[in-house]
């Protein structure tokens, strides 16, 4: 039986009665979590250490990098690297996938990151996260491919996300459900404080930039307008940050909806989405599958989407599983009306 208060690598390694976690993925989380505790006292100590702000640069999306991006991403890159836990990287900051260390291209798994989800609120010391999501390799040796990092969200061993908030968290999925840890600041370790988390079946909460709702389809913006009349479970309360992975923690402990439409002003284009499957969705579906939710990219479980690249972007219905329901069904309706 878990005990509250059992160290990350006891509950990875079995230490106490656990059913230890597979060696090669218990070791790459507490790699994982040893950059991550490093990214968090820097997170922290931003403002002193003269590195909040934009740099330079662009990432790959054409999205404007900040300082702390950059140096998440390259604390990542390099200590996973080192650790020759991985046979391949691909971070959201990098066009191409990220080759191995000599002594990765001999591991099992491969890693997806985004350094710094929600960065652009950096600045105004709202919380923000790092979203990972890992792979079995299907290749035999040497660095991972890209028929290696192409695989539906199914196939992820493990995935989960670092929480910079008022205090730092990792939720993460292995294959034993979601259980939620918090760095203890005196120790440096992570201790489980939320055991095998389920999200509630309905919530009372949405989520979503409704700034943006010139852009949804009709039938979107009808569902999210239903959510303010009053009625049975209605009205709901708008709760949004901006920042993804601060969303998604407050939806997956209270219940509720998170909605990233796609962009539909263009007549007669595909809508698009803007979130990245392999970064943010895939990941968060996988937590949220296993804590009891659902998934959508407006029609189909996001986990079950064919990726056509690494930086693939879809729309995103995600939270409590009576919530995305209500959503399908007033698309339904909304179509045959």
């Amino acid at each position: 039986m878990e005990q509250i208060g059992e160290s990350l690598r006891g509950h990875l390694l079995g230490v106490g009665g656990n059913v230890p976690t597979e060696p090669g993925i218990a070791r790459l989380l507490l790699e994982l979590a040893s950059t991550a505790s490093v990214i968090s006292v820097e997170v922290n100590r931003a403002g002193l250490a003269g590195i909040l702000g934009r740099a330079e640069g662009h990432n790959v999306h054409g999205e404007a990098q900040q300082k702390l991006d950059l140096y998440a991403n390259d604390l990542l890159v390099d200590n996973l690297r080192r650790s020759g836990c991985v046979c391949g990287i691909a971070s959201e900051e990098n066009e191409d996938i990220i080759a191995p260390s000599a002594t990765g291209e001999r591991a099992d798994y491969l890693v997806y990151f985004d350094p710094l989800d929600g960065s652009s609120n950096i600045d105004v010391n709202v919380s923000i996260g790092t979203i990972f999501a890992i792979y079995r390799r299907r290749t035999k040796n040497g660095p991972a491919t890209l028929e290696d990092f192409l695989q539906t969200g199914r196939h992820q061993v493990a995935a989960g996300y670092f929480l910079y908030g008022t205090s730092t968290m990792l939720v993460f999925a292995a294959g034993d459900g979601v259980n939620g840890f918090t760095l203890d600041p005196s120790s440096s370790e992570f201790r489980l404080s939320h055991p095998n988390i389920r999200t509630p079946e309905r919530g009372k909460i949405y989520s979503c930039n409704e700034g943006n709702s010139g852009t949804w389809d009709s039938a979107t913006r009808a569902y999210v307008g239903s959510l303010k009349e009053r009625g049975p479970n209605r009205p709901y309360t708008s709760r949004y940050v901006g920042s993804f992975v601060a969303d998604f923690h407050r939806n997956l402990i209270k219940g509720g909806i998170f909605l990233y439409p796609a962009d539909a002003r263009e007549a007669g284009a595909k809508p698009t989405g803007k979130l990245r499957l392999m970064y943010e969705c895939n990941p968060m579906a996988f937590l949220q599958e296993q804590a009891g939710g659902r998934a959508v990219d407006v029609e189909s479980d996001v986990l079950d989407i064919v990726p056509d690249g690494i930086h693939h972007r879809v729309p995103l219905v995600i939270g409590s599983r009576l919530d995305v329901g209500d959503y399908l069904a007033s698309r339904r309706e909304h179509r045959a009306a």
